[in-house]
């Protein structure tokens, strides 16, 4: 089957001298590897043009995914950047919802965020270990455990494999907004649009707030395959203290954590009650690092590294324990999470921390 030629989005332009030196052809394409630090799961990399897009995100999700969380990436603030470092996309995820209900929000929106240089999108369901991205690169990926059915979707759209894919990442290339193209250059259904609809700092604002989405730091991006969701809920499931969130969103729980830690840092303004439940959320991250395959252990080790990390630099009082307080343990040595009380505390955790004798001499 010939290939089809790629028709690159209104976002990404080649550098003339690219064009002059490269005799080949950009065309539709994939390519797929397994993912790092997975047996079964797969990572397509996907040359589409963007006339293809809407049809291959419903391909997708199709029947194997009955709700989703929407994926947004877009330079929405400046960032201080490290000489030489690389600028990053800010990244949010809206609340899981029906996949229907999803495609009808985002669908006025679609043109604009395909062919828009500075903003990805894509939908992901943690449990089903499914992902699907169009990056601000304009490459498609498609991250599953069942490659044969992704293959076979593809050639049903007429795009094939190809051992050596040259996609035009690999060319010398700009990125452009959407307000970069003169009105009369834009297609009919961007020119009859205003600049402020055209601008994709608007326009993202306006569907994530639409969705209620939420911040996401770019190092707690991870995927978990059905596999490892699997061994997480079979491993929660087997404990009756966490039973009740087995069949919870794993992936949910991790950026929970995380949140709990960033609250911590910036002022804690619950109640000691409030505060055990956050605590809580890494003890049941711990249970499934020491009752799941040391690979998937050290697997959400990684993840979770960075707000460990920042929540042993805000606890004090190290010398005490919070769980002695809480159930009279006597096991010599705490989790580090238990080990002290973070520094910044609001009003109703201070009060509760003396009304329960943390601040007594010998507590």
């Amino acid at each position: 089957m010939r290939k089809k030629t790629l028709e690159l989005p209104l976002g990404i332009k080649l550098w003339n001298s690219e064009l002059r030196r490269n005799k080949k052809q950009l065309c539709e394409g994939y390519t797929f590897s397994l993912l790092e630090n997975t047996t079964d799961s797969y990572r397509f990399t996907i040359a589409a043009s963007a006339d293809r897009i809407p049809a291959l995100f419903r391909e997708f999700c199709g029947d194997s995914i009955d709700e989703a969380f929407l994926i947004l990436e877009y330079y929405r603030t400046e960032q201080p950047v490290a000489k030489g470092g690389p600028v990053l996309p800010d990244v949010y995820y809206s609340p899981y919802l029906p996949v229907d209900e999803l495609f009808a929000i985002i669908d006025p929106y679609l043109p604009r965020l395909i062919h828009d240089g500075f903003v990805g999108f894509g939908l992901a369901n943690n449990r089903s270990g499914t992902e699907i991205f169009y990056s601000e690169e304009k490459i498609l990926s498609c991250f599953t455990d069942n490659h044969i059915r992704t293959m076979d979707q593809l050639h049903q759209h007429g795009i094939e494999y190809g051992k050596e894919m040259l996609y035009h990442t690999d060319l010398g290339h700009d990125h452009l907004s959407l307000l970069c193209h003169p009105d009369n250059s834009l297609p009919e259904q961007f020119s009859k649009m205003s600049d402020t609809d055209l601008d994709f700092v608007r326009f993202c604002d306006d569907l994530s707030e639409k969705l209620g989405m939420y911040a996401v730091e770019e190092t707690l991006s991870f995927f978990l395959s059905r596999r490892e969701q699997d061994m997480i809920e079979n491993c929660l499931a087997a404990n009756p203290d966490f039973s009740e969130v087995a069949a919870e969103d794993f992936g949910s729980i991790l950026l929970d954590w995380n949140d709990f830690v960033a609250e911590c840092e910036d002022g804690f303004k619950g109640n000691l009650e409030d505060y055990r439940l956050g605590l809580h959320l890494r003890d049941i991250i711990d249970h499934v690092i020491a009752g799941t395959e040391p690979e998937l252990g050290q697997k959400i080790r990684e993840i979770i590294a960075d707000p460990d990390s920042k929540f042993r630099r805000i606890l004090v009082d190290c010398r005490q324990r919070l769980d002695n307080h809480h159930d009279g343990g006597t096991t010599e040595k705490a989790p580090f999470w238990y080990q002290g009380i973070v520094e910044n505390q609001g009003a109703d955790l201070r009060r509760d921390l003396i009304r329960h004798g943390w601040y007594k001499p010998n507590a």
